[in-house]
């Protein structure tokens, strides 16, 4: 789902995002926003709000809802509207159908089995583009697939949230390393800087392998790797060019950076505390790069992504700020509050880190609604005049 800061026309190098207007996509988008919705909700109860829960075990299930339901459901998507194969939906179908099941409090296990499922479909989705297109950037996006898959399945045989959560995370992590890969090339990366990357991601992937038989150890070698690929990317991204651009790729490109830094801060905490299975340092570690880097990212890439997806145009608008602002200066409370024990923080941080997200998304489809009605308006205007 990332798209390289500063690109204005509706190309993503391997991935072509097409602008057609497909409504089948709608129910899947539905599915996803849901599903972030019930763990918006289920969040804000486990960290302390007292509010009255729809479904009691949405606050169980609000990093599966998060993770799978609403990101693995959004990248699904975003891959089989880019590749244009019916088959390639099932992933978003899946892991979405698995999704509400876990909203509406259906059986576990099924619901668990549909993720997995997803997910399995989405890694035989990189197996096609590895046949079809074997680069070092795609072979990473497909071990993040694999990572999704490996987590899912770990959490089918009950293993404890904790110790799959750094698969997930490897999941979305190594999908937008791989992806600010490939947009390296326009930089010409040199050897040194791709080594280094390369170096980067192969130690997070130990930690990854390390963690299912210590799990202290390697959730540390994957911060180690999360540091290093924080330095990486704030070092060697095109973010850094675009940057001193106007308009959307300004702000793409803010995202992007301020993303990384959370990635960075993640990596420092998965160093300093190792695996938790639970409590406010847990939660520090998890939201600096579930929330504070793959949500920075979102914002970042959420104006073209989501327009190609519904078929709408592409609107940038400085409304977008206020957000991004929100998601970082609520991560920063939200984690102060973890570590030096301060609940109110906490609370708050936590509540506002679900209303930018919120925020962000009404921005957006509010804005790219507009554009399109402008645009039906301008193109009846130009038929008549014929």
């Amino acid at each position: 789902m990332i798209n390289n800061a500063g690109q204005s026309n509706h190309t993503r190098g391997w991935f072509p995002v097409t602008m057609d207007r497909d409504l089948r996509r709608i129910p899947l988008l539905a599915m996803a926003i849901l599903a972030l919705l019930a763990a918006l909700w289920g969040g804000w109860i486990r960290i302390g709000w007292d509010w009255p829960p729809f479904f009691a075990g949405w606050i169980a299930v609000h990093g599966p809802l998060m993770v799978s339901g609403f990101l693995g459901t959004l990248i699904s998507l975003e891959r089989a509207v880019a590749l244009r194969r019916p088959w390639m939906y099932a992933a978003p179908l899946l892991s979405g159908i698995g999704s509400l099941a876990l909203i509406v409090g259906a059986a576990e296990l099924p619901a668990k089995a549909l993720l997995a499922a997803g997910s399995l479909v989405l890694g035989m989705i990189f197996y096609i583009i590895l046949r079809q297109h074997l680069t070092p950037y795609t072979v990473v996006m497909a071990l993040g697939s694999i990572a999704w898959f490996v987590g899912n399945l770990l959490w089918v045989f009950d293993w404890p949230i904790f110790r799959l959560v750094p698969w997930w995370m490897g999941f979305l992590v190594l999908t937008i390393a791989g992806e600010r890969l490939e947009l390296g090339r326009l930089r010409r990366l040199s050897p040194t800087a791709t080594n280094a990357f390369y170096g980067s991601t192969t130690l997070f992937l130990l930690g990854l392998l390390v963690s299912l038989g210590s799990a202290g150890v390697g959730v540390r070698l994957s911060g180690l790797g999360m540091l290093a690929l924080s330095a990486w990317l704030l070092r060697y991204d095109i973010a850094r060019r675009t940057i001193r651009q106007v308009g959307l790729p300004r702000f793409a490109a803010a995202s992007l950076l301020t993303g990384y830094v959370w990635l960075g801060v993640g990596g420092l905490l998965a160093l300093a505390y190792g695996a938790l299975p639970a409590g406010p340092a847990y939660d520090a570690l998890l939201h600096s790069v579930f929330v504070g880097f793959v949500m920075a990212m979102i914002f970042g890439h959420a104006p073209i992504i989501f327009p190609a997806v519904l078929g709408l145009p592409v609107r940038y608008s400085w409304i977008y700020y206020i957000p991004l602002l929100l998601l970082n200066v609520s991560v920063a409370l939200r984690i102060v509050g973890d570590i030096f024990l301060i609940q109110s923080l906490r609370m708050w941080g936590g509540l506002l880190n679900g209303i930018s997200i919120l925020l962000f998304l009404g921005s957006l489809f509010g804005t790219s609604l507009v554009a399109g009605s402008k645009q039906s308006t301008d193109r009846s205007g130009v038929e008549k005049s014929d």
